[in-house]
């Protein structure tokens, strides 16, 4: 078992990295086979690099992004490993960082807004955070602009099935999710929901064996998801439907995310942070 915490930054990192390239990987695959088979120009992501500091050694990213593609309206892949301190502010909200606020952060954020409405935006995120205490965070969920229960099934159970071979509590991580992605002012949920994850300390192999998963059974739940309906056709109407839903995704976004919220207080970088949100959206 890994004890030294030096040792376990090192390994949780280079997983987040490595995941950054076949999640990239797989979506750019999507991209270009969609583009060949309707004999368009291909699309590759854009790769910016950023650090957190000019003047101190405290890490940064590295995030892949494709904008007005053929599937994906806008998709980020975001990786970072940064440190610092916590403001005193900020460092009371934090666990363990109330007398110490020293931090090491390290985690990958993926969010894909699709061109084609059919297709649910995707969101998933884990995260590896250091302070006097150590745990694993993260999640996944889908926003659908129309209610498809057969997807909403499908991808109820590739995360259930995963939670279970590792002896996680899903309905505990389903409501978890339902809870978090809700819009108090709208009096209603972001999405279908997924799972969400926090504090995770118990047993850091173990743990860390769910992370690993958790990002697998993404992939293979947007693989699937958006291959299925990738070439089917829509209207301009479902498209102005969808511009509408991703109003409420913007909206969660800049209120409630405690994902936006942390990386703007330890200053992270923000177009990295702000990848979430759609390129266009309409409110009504």
């Amino acid at each position: 078992m890994v004890k030294d915490i030096y040792f376990k930054k090192k390994i949780v990192r280079n997983w987040f990295y490595l995941l950054q390239q076949m999640i990239c990987f797989e979506f750019e695959k999507i991209e270009n086979d969609f583009a060949r088979k309707n004999k368009k120009k291909l699309n590759f992501f854009k790769k910016k690099t950023w650090k957190k500091s000019i003047i101190k050694n405290e890490g940064g990213g590295t995030f892949f992004r494709i904008k007005n593609g053929h599937v994906f309206d806008s998709v980020g892949v975001n990786f970072s490993e940064v440190s610092g301190k916590f403001s005193d502010k900020f460092k009371s909200q934090v666990l363990g960082a109330e007398k110490k606020p020293n931090y090491w952060a390290s985690g990958i954020s993926v969010v894909a807004h699709m061109k084609n409405p059919k297709i649910p935006a995707l969101h998933f995120n884990t995260r590896f955070i250091v302070t006097t205490k150590n745990w694993f965070g993260g999640g996944m969920d889908a926003t659908p602009s129309f209610s498809d229960k057969k997807e909403e099934i499908f991808f109820h159970n590739k995360i259930k099935k995963m939670c279970i071979r590792h002896g996680e509590n899903y309905l505990k991580y389903k409501k978890w999710c339902d809870n978090y992605f809700y819009l108090p002012h709208r009096k209603e949920k972001r999405g279908i929901g997924g799972i969400f994850f926090d504090y995770k300390r118990s047993n850091w192999k173990k743990d860390f064996s769910f992370i690993r998963s958790s990002g697998l059974c993404f992939v293979d739940c947007a693989k699937s998801i958006i291959r299925k309906k990738m070439y089917s056709l829509w209207t301009e109407k479902q498209k102005n439907d969808q511009l509408i839903k991703r109003s409420r995704y913007i909206e969660f976004n800049l209120l409630y995310d405690r994902g936006t919220k942390f990386g703007l207080s330890t200053g992270g970088n923000v177009e990295a942070i702000l990848m979430s949100l759609p390129p266009t959206a309409k409110w009504k």
